[in-house]
């Protein structure tokens, strides 16, 4: 019993583990954040351009079906509103920054001439 739970311990308090609890937490936080941008700041904008801050009344009928389109245009408006939110707010400024790191990690394309200076002393040194 005492294994499995060490066991436990060291599955729960794993590097991974809390990396992807903070992730979760923090993604719930900013997914609030988006939500709250995107209801409060963008569809008043949509409202101001198109005259309906809400679409969920549009609708059409067929055979006395009901057909409520209106509420998957305003899903569809939210989900690219939060995807262009994420994109341009997180992936886009970490790739940017991955790129500049990466710049640096990289030796240059051709040689240097102290380098081949270098390198043709440790050629010479090399037969002693």
């Amino acid at each position: 019993m005492r294994a499995a739970l060490r066991e436990f311990r060291d599955f729960a308090t794993r590097g991974n583990v809390v990396d992807l609890a903070i992730a979760v937490v923090l993604g719930a936080a900013f997914g609030a954040v988006v939500t709250s941008f995107v209801e409060n700041l963008l569809t008043p904008l949509i409202a101001a351009i198109f005259g309906e801050p809400d679409f969920s009344s549009l609708s059409f009928t067929i055979n006395e079906s009901r057909f409520a389109y209106g509420a998957v245009v305003n899903t569809l408006l939210a989900f690219t509103f939060i995807a262009a939110a994420i994109f341009f707010l997180v992936v886009k400024p970490l790739n940017a920054l991955a790129a500049r790191r990466k710049q640096g990690d990289e030796p240059p394309a051709e040689p240097t001439d102290e380098i081949r200076l270098l390198t043709e002393i440790r050629d010479a040194l090399r037969p002693r």
